[in-house]
């Protein structure tokens, strides 16, 4: 496997690094840059490497006007945004209950009810949608990967394939479609123009309707040194201090926020428009003040970013030499597309340190990881193969997967998660 040039975090070019996607002011402060690596989201077959597997630069930026952490513009990224399929959740029964219980506090939140429309932009296999329609709540779904929005037609799910924006959202509101509530989960990092972004959102609500966005909170990327979530399609890392500036821009108001554990910690927000007369809700001010706190609108918090990566990453690499070393054989749980990230940012991962990996969606057996092409198999090969160590890619979701393979444990198998640092789990 060939390595990635890893670069620190006090790199700067001449010129700065563009504008900022969101206020437009130019950036300066570099986080970190990964340097060149294949897609994170994009699993090729065998035959697809032999052709030759293309790179693209992966360089993490900050805006110290709106502290939007970001992923530098480069050539052929709006390409890559068209194409971006959306890792599904509708494999993992935590992330199933957690949709679950989002459907049911949205439709107390907003009482909706038979008359109302529920719009989720970026809908993906329309798992999320399927959990309103099933409370009695007509749904709409937005998906632009062709693939995706047949999973959503399929599972019974109105869906339309289309890439959101302001023309989607001008065109359901010309056809007198507007949403009483409008979701955005987990997708804001995606927006390559995160005012547009916003602006769409507000273009599409109904009077009186409400945006309900999720996402990673950058807080724990920073602090926790969850670099692994960061990929070509994942513009934007947020923080409720930006994302209170993108909506009062474009006349949304926060109104509730909340911290919640899943995919490593994220934030739950919920805006109305400005011109209603609302006030910012204590849950906002409460999550604002713990950001300040935290100093995510200081230059210095950043600064020392590279050198946490860096430490996981030499934990991680060690490890698993180690474990070569010593005879013992690796296997991989999961083929998350933050996987991908954190195996080629460490360089020389390949199948002499993890054999394979597997993972439930089917769409992936027979393909391998971008970059370090380990093969992917079904869970099942687990239990065949009987590794001494299984990784978890998708940490965040360590305590499902050791309950779904409790089996490894009878062989004496161990298990084990690379993030915040590798650690074998008791």
């Amino acid at each position: 496997m060939r390595s990635i040039t890893h670069y620190g975090s006090a790199m700067k070019g001449t010129n700065g690094f563009g504008a900022c996607r969101s206020c437009r002011a130019p950036l300066t402060e570099s986080v970190i840059d990964l340097g060149s690596q294949p897609l994170a989201d994009y699993f090729p077959t065998p035959e697809e490497v032999a052709e030759g597997e293309p790179s693209w630069p992966l360089h993490v930026v900050v805006c110290t006007n709106c502290w939007l952490v970001q992923v530098r513009d480069f050539e052929g990224a709006d390409e890559i945004l068209a194409a971006h399929a959306h890792s599904s959740s509708s494999f993992s029964p935590t992330l199933l209950a957690h949709g679950r219980a989002f459907a049911a506090e949205v439709v107390r939140r907003a009482d909706l009810g038979p008359d109302s429309l529920v719009v989720e932009v970026a809908s993906n296999d329309g798992y999320l949608l399927k959990e309103f329609a099933d409370l009695g709540v007509p749904v709409l779904g937005l998906e632009h990967v062709k693939a995706s929005a047949e999973a959503a037609l399929a599972l019974g799910v109105p869906t339309e394939q289309e890439r959101f924006g302001t023309a989607s959202a001008a065109r359901l509101a010309a056809e007198g479609r507007r949403a009483d509530v409008v979701i955005s989960n987990h997708n804001l990092a995606n927006a390559g123009d995160l005012d547009d972004y916003a602006s769409a959102l507000e273009l599409l609500l109904a009077p009186g309707g409400t945006v309900a966005v999720e996402f990673h909170h950058v807080l724990e990327l920073i602090v926790q040194g969850q670099f692994d979530v960061i990929s070509h399609s994942h513009c934007c890392y947020l923080s409720l201090l930006t994302l209170q500036q993108v909506f009062e821009r474009r006349g949304l108001i926060l109104v509730d926020a909340e911290r919640l554990p899943v995919h490593g910690g994220s934030v739950r927000a919920y805006a109305r428009r400005t011109s209603e007369g609302l006030v910012t809700g204590p849950g906002v001010e409460r999550l604002l003040q713990a950001e300040r706190a935290a100093g995510l609108d200081q230059v210095t918090t950043y600064e020392g970013f590279t050198e946490r990566v860096t430490e996981v990453q030499r934990l991680l690499i060690e490890g698993l030499r180690a474990w070569h070393q010593e005879g013992l054989r690796v296997a991989a749980y999961g083929a998350p597309a933050k996987g991908n990230t954190l195996l080629n940012s460490c360089g020389g991962v390949g199948t002499d340190l993890i054999a394979f990996t597997v993972d439930r969606s089917t769409a992936k057996h027979g393909r391998v990881l971008p970059g370090s092409h380990i093969p992917i198999f079904p869970p099942e090969r687990i239990l065949v193969e009987r590794p001494d160590v299984v990784l978890i890619l998708p940490w965040s979701l360590a305590p499902e997967i050791t309950r779904q393979m409790a089996q490894v444990t009878s062989w004496g198998g161990r298990f084990a998660v690379p993030i915040p640092r590798l650690t074998l789990l008791s």
